[in-house]
């Protein structure tokens, strides 16, 4: 077999395996066996429309088990798959599009409309509604592809959202996501026997990386939810006994406001993983008091995405930090001068691996800016290491704000709010002040069947944090903007009406 890469696993799969369960979605099941004949003809079609080595083919649309045969096969042709946010307007695809030099696109239905905008901006030779995705599919031919594809090859292009300006296109190599898959099969001791829960969108880097493909190199079971939702995540869960899931904060903090909470049947869960963001210590400790296992790691769509990892032996006594460097892969903390920071001090995350992008692209300028002089990726994370070498995540360098003269790091007031019993969800910005040059504007939203002011959290927040952290102002939310991949969207909080200060 000439491909070494990611578009050889559904047929190295179904040679070990062809008869276990690669996919379940709604109520359809796909059995590796099945997957690699769907990827092979789905190869063959694409083939067909031009598609060759390095051509670049786009995904647009929910999760859906679609997803991974377009992505296997566009990797069994040696090409680059490009998932995009499908939450996204049709100027926002179109650049990615166009910027990207896509050749084909694979599209859900509820797509369409963004789709059918895009006329006349990129310059596709092949567009594919899921409408008509199993026909178009069926009359592939089923002789597999024999294309070489190295491991250094480019697999991924991920544009990431960015706070100024267009996104860039993280690009990923098919070592990189090899490399990160040993990552993960060595930190959570992935079994032939999980089930996971695919409940984050596909098109972000840890649903990808972090779970499908560890879960399908081992041979286990994924389960696919097409969008997020508590009540169907926690029906699936009971359905199906499943025994692995990853989710951001916002997904874990929505579940245990659920009222569902309390009773549901969790006992098939072995592992809970969640990343993305700090995640509060409060809400680590309601899922470990279930007697759950939740497991923090720290990462970005440019280390694919993994860099470092709580262990479950580690998850309790080491609560609320991101864990330590994963097996492959080596992590520093660094002052401004790139000296490397001493136990409790804060510095910048610096990542090294086989893990970590080659750069961006079509962009060198951003590559170049995105590596320190001796190679090392600068995450633009603040954080620290205790004397265990265990990396707690602070904030982001952009979210930190001056306030009085002194650096207030929002991920840390988020925590303390998050100690209440009444906050179900928390964002803390810095807004301009005249006194102090900024202040701190918390937004708020209140768990059901709880009330509580801003001058109660305020009180809340005095013994617990210094008097310049704690937040000037407090405004209640029904909920709080977010990415598609439940990030909490803090430029559009800062944008709504009366926050400038």
């Amino acid at each position: 077999m000439q491909n070494s890469g990611i578009g050889g696993w559904p047929a190295r799969r179904a040679m070990m395996t062809p008869d276990r369960t690669a996919f379940v979605f709604e109520d359809r099941s796909l059995t590796y066996a099945e997957v690699h004949e769907r990827v092979t003809r789905l190869a063959a079609r694409l083939r067909d429309a031009g598609v060759r080595p390095g051509d670049r083919v786009a995904y647009l649309g929910p999760n859906h088990p679609a997803f991974a045969e377009t992505m296997f096969a566009t990797h069994a042709l040696g090409g680059i798959f490009v998932p995009l946010n499908f939450r996204l307007a049709a100027p926002e695809v179109g650049y990615m599009l166009a910027h990207c030099g896509a050749k084909a696109l694979v599209h859900a239905p509820q797509c369409a409309g963004v789709v059918e905008a895009l006329t006349g901006t990129p310059d596709l030779d092949l567009i594919v509604p899921l409408g008509a995705y199993e026909s178009w599919l069926a009359a592939g031919d089923p002789t597999p592809a024999d294309v070489p594809v190295a491991r250094d090859d480019l697999a991924l292009i991920l544009y990431t959202s960015g706070t100024t300006g267009r996104p860039k296109g993280a690009t990923l190599s098919h070592a990189n996501l090899i490399w990160n898959t040993f990552n993960m099969l060595i930190g959570v001791d992935v079994a032939g026997d999980e089930t996971t829960l695919v409940s984050a969108p596909l098109f972000h880097v840890a649903a990808l990386n972090q779970t499908l493909l560890p879960t399908f190199a081992k041979g286990g079971r994924s389960v696919i939810m097409p969008s997020w939702d508590v009540d169907a995540c926690y029906d699936l869960i009971e359905k199906h006994r499943v025994t692995w899931m990853f989710g951001v904060t916002t997904m874990f903090a929505a579940l245990a406001a659920s009222p569902r909470w309390a009773g549901a049947d969790l006992s098939s869960l072995r592992t809970l993983m969640s990343g993305g963001a700090a995640v509060p210590p409060a809400l680590i400790r309601a899922y470990q008091e279930r007697g759950l296992v939740f497991c923090q790691g720290y990462g970005m769509t440019e280390t694919a995405p993994g860099a470092t990892f709580l262990e479950a032996s580690q998850s309790t006594r080491k609560a609320g930090s991101a864990g330590v460097p994963v097996f492959f892969a080596d992590v520093r903390v660094v002052r401004a001068d790139l000296s490397d920071a001493a136990p409790g001090e804060t510095g910048e995350v610096l990542i090294q691996g086989p893990n970590v992008t080659p750069g961006y692209w079509e962009d060198p300028g951003a590559t170049a800016a995105a590596f320190a002089e001796d190679g090392w990726f600068r995450s633009g994370d603040v954080a620290y290491r205790d004397a265990e070498g265990h990396l707690y995540i602070v904030d982001r360098v952009k979210d930190m704000y001056i306030s009085g003269g002194e650096n207030v790091y929002p991920a840390e007031v988020e925590a303390a709010l998050y100690e209440h019993p009444a906050v179900g969800e928390a964002a803390v910005v810095g807004v301009a002040d005249e006194t102090w040059g900024e202040s701190g504007r918390a937004f708020v939203v209140v768990r059901p069947g709880h009330a509580v002011t801003g001058e109660e959290l305020r009180a809340f927040l005095l013994p617990r944090l210094a008097k310049y952290k704690i937040p000037r102002y407090v405004t209640f939310v029904d909920d709080l903007p977010k990415t598609g991949s439940g990030k909490i969207q803090k430029l559009k909080l800062r944008d709504l009406p009366g926050v400038g200060g």
